[in-house]
């Protein structure tokens, strides 16, 4: 008995079969292929625990109308110029997109657009925010302003009781930062 195996078939094998991740909404401002690399990256910033992760608390769809209808066309052309050279970079160190890379290279290549963002930002306060840092900054506002987010990982209590001014800390709640204030 015969078998016959293609090129792609022993690529995708040797690659660990990574599928393209399918979106959970329909992207506004984004392309679907930069939809998918945001919602890859939201969710490495913020990953599925005992709490639901970025993507299933909606945090793409966050991301994509926050730059749809918050942020100026200048502002919304400079993300995508910071998206489009984070993938080249995945690309050009990898050898594919940033979504088929291994989790690990992902997270390598994170850390050090990080790192050099911080460094840049740091070097030169008044330049723009880089891409990195803006994406990392509404990935933790979706997440956190998210109703999973609010109420599983933070404590929400949406109607204070009364006022205690000098209560001991483990008197004040159970060691989560508050939701509201």
């Amino acid at each position: 008995m015969g078998a016959a195996v293609s090129a792609s078939a022993i690529a995708g094998i040797l690659n660990g079969c990574k599928s393209t991740p399918d979106l959970n909404y329909k992207p506004v401002f984004f392309s679907e292929d930069q939809a998918r690399l945001v919602s890859e990256l939201a969710e490495i910033i913020l990953p599925r625990t005992n709490t639901p992760g970025a993507k299933e608390v909606g945090v793409p769809n966050f991301i994509d109308q926050m730059l749809t209808q918050c942020y100026k066309k200048e502002d919304q052309e400079f993300f995508i110029a910071g998206l489009t050279a984070f993938e080249e970079s995945a690309k050009k160190t990898f050898g594919d997109s940033f979504i088929y890379v291994k989790p690990e290279d992902q997270i390598k290549l994170i850390k050090t657009t990080l790192e050099t963002a911080i460094a840049e930002k740091k070097e030169n306060p008044n330049a723009k925010r880089p891409f990195i840092l803006t994406a990392k900054e509404l990935t933790m506002l979706g997440y956190f302003t998210s109703e999973p987010g609010a109420t599983q990982v933070l404590q929400y209590e949406p109607v204070p009781g009364k006022y205690n001014g000098c209560i001991p800390l483990n008197e004040a709640g159970n060691g989560k930062t508050w939701a509201t204030g």
